[in-house]
């Protein structure tokens, strides 16, 4: 019977772990630690699958290798935890779950949008400190009255212009690569044009060298003041000292972070004690009454949680048959 470790296993996915192992007639052992504390866990192993968002450690590659593994998947979409050129040299396949419920990441972000639109924020905040007041500058825009942009018209930012062009807002889009049966849902424009004319901007693109950066001090500064910012894809995607500058300065009105520079120090961890001193800028974000931030749980849906779990598991057992999976991740050239 094939055997699979699974690490950073949450409870919330041991239904669907258990239905694939019965399913499939393998076994799967999970545990709730990162590979990098669980890598002598996989002697006797026939397949790996993790889900973390720190580093690997190099260190951990050869002794893959060297109890037998022949594969990694991670069911994530972004892989960046992994050092894909280390992962080879040992002999390693690694594959993601790029194309999990696309709605779920879609919904978040549409949600974060409303809030923006509706300035919620800025009531929490009152509320919170039993104002129940409201002023002219909190007047709201209707979503069929406001222009989208959304950079990254993917799978995950597409779904998002389908939902938003059915409720009649203006969906601007900017992508390296427009897709041609998105025209007439998106209006594709330059980046400039994109981010100078949307009420509210969504970012939904992959991390990678040309996405590194991809909001900076510049780019902020040609967003409406009364714009608003959604960030549900990666958090270095935004330069978060340039955000918090112009949010200081007031060159845009909000955000909304669901990922953020730094993430992997405050998601599943519990700060009540300890605070957030440790992270300055993360703190910063955390204290301004014009910031949403979630823990990086835009994905963390019924349907997206189970196909995370079942394509990774499949891909193993793909890989394991020796054949190729359409999700292997190759390193850059």
């Amino acid at each position: 019977m094939t055997k699979i470790l699974m690490t950073s296993v949450r409870d919330d996915e041991q239904a669907a772990i258990k239905a694939f192992a019965k399913g499939h007639n393998v076994e799967i052992t999970t545990t709730p630690k990162l590979i990098d504390d669980a890598v002598d866990m996989t002697a006797g192993m026939d397949g790996l699958v993790i889900q973390q968002r720190s580093k690997v450690d190099p260190a951990v590659y050869p002794k893959l290798k060297a109890n037998g593994l022949k594969q990694i998947a991670t069911r994530t979409a972004g892989f960046d935890m992994v050092d894909i050129q280390k992962a080879h040299e040992n002999g390693l396949i690694v594959t993601n779950v790029p194309a999990y419920s696309p709605r779920s990441v879609a919904e978040h972000a549409l949600m974060q949008i409303f809030r923006l639109l509706r300035k919620s924020y800025r009531f929490d905040s009152q509320v919170a400190q039993n104002d129940f007041r409201w002023f002219s500058d909190e007047q709201a825009l209707e979503i069929h009255t406001a222009t989208i942009g959304i950079i990254g018209v993917g799978r995950i930012g597409g779904t998002l212009a389908k939902l938003l062009n059915a409720l009649g807002a203006h969906v601007l889009g900017f992508d390296v690569k427009p897709r041609e049966e998105m025209k007439g849902t998106v209006d594709y424009v330059s980046k400039e044009e994109l981010l100078k004319q949307s009420d509210v901007i969504s970012l939904h693109v992959d991390l990678n060298p040309t996405s590194t950066g991809l909001i900076t001090a510049k780019d902020l500064a040609l967003m409406k003041p009364t714009a608003g910012l959604v960030n549900a894809s990666r958090g270095p995607v935004v330069v978060t000292a340039d955000l918090v500058d112009a949010l200081k300065k007031k060159e845009i009105a909000a955000a909304a972070l669901d990922t953020f520079e730094g993430e992997q120090k405050v998601v599943m961890t519990d700060r009540r004690k300890k605070g957030l001193d440790d992270v300055p800028l993360i703190k910063e974000l955390h204290e301004m009454d014009n910031v949403i931030l979630t823990p990086h749980i835009a994905f963390f849906t019924n349907l997206a949680v189970k196909n995370m779990v079942d394509f990774s598991l499949e891909d193993v057992l793909t890989v394991l048959a020796g054949k190729k999976s359409p999700h292997e991740v190759q390193p850059e050239k």
